[in-house]
């Protein structure tokens, strides 16, 4: 294994950064002072560390400019749509610091002559967090800063890709103010990182990724008696109902497809469209596709990037071809995209029509730019194929009618129901998923109950 991590752009396939590995001596001392500057911390009011890291939040979204160009070299976000990235993180970040105080206040029983019952929400402890690269601060912020809002200390592991970004979330965070060894960032391997979880030196684990690196954290947590909150994958679904503002949904869905190179956990991998609606829904879909600009993601002109490397583009390649020798046909001529090449992280968006579940592109999370159309007849049709999945993230239906979409939703396995709309995190609600897309949950009040241990007060007041 080599001692250094290093982050290859896909731009070019340059080396953008590289940093030793942090050594395991190291990390034990990293370990202790978090613990250490966690004890002082947790002594702060909510207000007191809602003033502090409201500062952290303005320092780091004052380096907007400086993130966004980093941003398309470490992943490919193009540079026209980075400044997105920065505006989920304050987004997120000020919604939780705004609700902590409601959100941890003590839990008050019923009364009982005689006695005084309650139960305070303390801190866990130290957080460690291991954070994805395709939404390298929005996701992480996820519960780092409900974490410190909590009272906790935090560890972050960054991943390879975008290890900088973790280093600006902590170089921002610390120049405002917060104790430095509060919020710590370890350059580790994945054997470094279960070797973290096993020290006993840290309370709750918090990660962002693949299915079978979820499998790694929890094995690796064996025994060790700790919390472990896991978002993993997702093949998220959408329905579009006859009564569908059908250019509306095109428009939208393509989005929620193609964003980030469909590099996203809760885009749309897969839709089902009424059979009164699906020859018109398709065509407005291909238009918008084929609109798409693939590029460099520092030209400001382009709207989707390259992959995160080859391999996840040659990956998406496969799967397409796959579908289309099992009778699926492709709507999209990647001549239209003249920087498509095989080999490359660029990759031409594409359309695939004619699927079924016996083909990897409609089962399989793909990753990427493409998405799979199939016809239904009926509500119960799209509800079992919706279900037909080892994930449930997010998934949405498209309807005009507010009661059909209560009632379809009630009955899709899935952490997230969207009713017009996709591919979005609201910070208000608990981001959660059900079957192979996790467990735990982060955001919203509800976010905070896994970073905090409930503790009960009995207190007898009559003798």
């Amino acid at each position: 294994m080599s001692d250094s991590l290093k982050t290859i752009s896909p731009v070019d396939g340059s080396v953008y950064v590289e940093r030793a590995y942090t050594p395991l001596s190291r990390i034990e001392e990293m370990l202790d002072a978090a613990r250490t500057a966690q004890k002082a911390w947790r002594k702060k009011s909510v207000a007191e560390r809602a003033t502090l890291l409201t500062k952290c939040v303005d320092n780091f979204v004052s380096k907007k400019d400086m993130i966004v160009e980093e941003l398309a070299w470490q992943m490919g976000r193009p540079v026209k749509f980075g400044a997105g990235e920065v505006g989920g993180f304050e987004e997120r970040s000020r919604h939780m610091i705004a609700i902590a105080e409601a959100a941890l206040q003590p839990v008050e029983v019923q009364e009982k002559s005689g006695f005084t019952r309650f139960i305070k929400r303390e801190p866990v402890g130290v957080v460690f967090t291991i954070a994805p690269w395709n939404f390298p601060y929005m996701t992480a912020v996820n519960s780092i800063v409900p974490a410190l809002m909590a009272g906790n200390a935090v560890i972050l592991k960054h991943a390879t890709q975008t290890h900088l970004c973790g280093e600006r979330m902590v170089e921002a965070f610390v120049e405002a103010g917060l104790p430095k060894d509060l919020f710590q960032i370890v350059v580790a391997s994945h054997q470094t990182a279960a070797a973290i979880i096993q020290s006993d030196k840290v309370n709750y684990v918090c990660f962002t990724g693949s299915v079978p690196a979820g499998k790694a954290i929890e094995a690796a947590a064996v025994g060790h008696f700790l919390g472990v909150g896991l978002e993993l994958g997702g093949k998220d679904p959408a329905y579009v109902r006859a009564d569908a503002d059908i250019a509306y949904a095109a428009e939208n869905l393509v989005d929620g497809a193609m964003f980030n190179s469909g590099q996203s956990c809760c885009g749309i991998e897969r839709i089902y469209v009424h059979a009164d609606v699906y020859d018109d829904f398709v065509e407005k879909f291909v238009e918008v596709v084929k609109g798409y600009k693939l590029g460099s993601p520092v030209d400001p002109e382009t709207t989707l990037g390259p992959l995160v490397n080859a391999a996840a583009a040659d990956f998406v390649r496969g799967q397409v071809a796959d579908a289309v020798k099992a009778g699926a046909k492709s709507l999209i001529d990647p001549a239209l995209f003249p920087e498509n090449k095989p080999g490359t992280p660029y990759l031409a968006p594409d359309v695939v029509v004619d699927v079924d579940h016996n083909m990897r592109i409609m089962t399989e999370e793909s990753f990427g730019p493409v998405v799979g159309i199939m016809k239904v007849a009926s509500d119960d049709e799209a509800v079992s194929l919706m279900n037909d999945s080892e994930f449930g993230l997010t998934a949405s239906v498209w309807t005009n009618d507010e009661a059909a979409a209560i009632r379809i939703g009630d009955q899709v396995e899935t952490g997230t129901w969207f009713m017009n709309r996709c591919d979005y995190l609201d910070p208000a609600l608990a981001w959660t998923g059900v079957k192979n897309s996790g467990r735990g949950c982060t955001l919203s009040s509800v976010g905070y109950e896994s970073l905090t241990r409930p503790k009960s007060y009995h207190l007898r007041t009559k003798i």
